[in-house]
């Protein structure tokens, strides 16, 4: 399936198991994102987000987000859309 990159991962947070992604495109609740990295390699649906511990439903370029994640994602892996 084709991809866009959409931003990176800027942090991890191991006990609420939550990655910080700083945002280079648009991101909607119910998209689909592939996170990949030197040893990172995850598909998932955006189930929820929020910003400054807000629920959002969109984000946008030069957002912050932080998106729950079902295992350990590091510092600088990047964040693509399955379109």
């Amino acid at each position: 399936m084709p991809e866009e990159e959409i931003g990176v991962v800027s942090d991890y947070f191991s006990h609420v198991v939550v990655a910080g992604i700083d945002l280079n495109a648009p991101l909607k609740v119910g998209d689909r994102i592939h996170i990949k990295g030197h040893t990172t390699d995850l598909e998932m649906p955006v189930d929820s987000m929020q910003i400054d511990r807000q629920n959002v439903q969109e984000a946008k370029p030069g957002d912050s987000i932080g998106i729950k994640v079902p295992d350990r994602v590091r510092r600088g892996d990047k964040v693509y859309k399955i379109i």
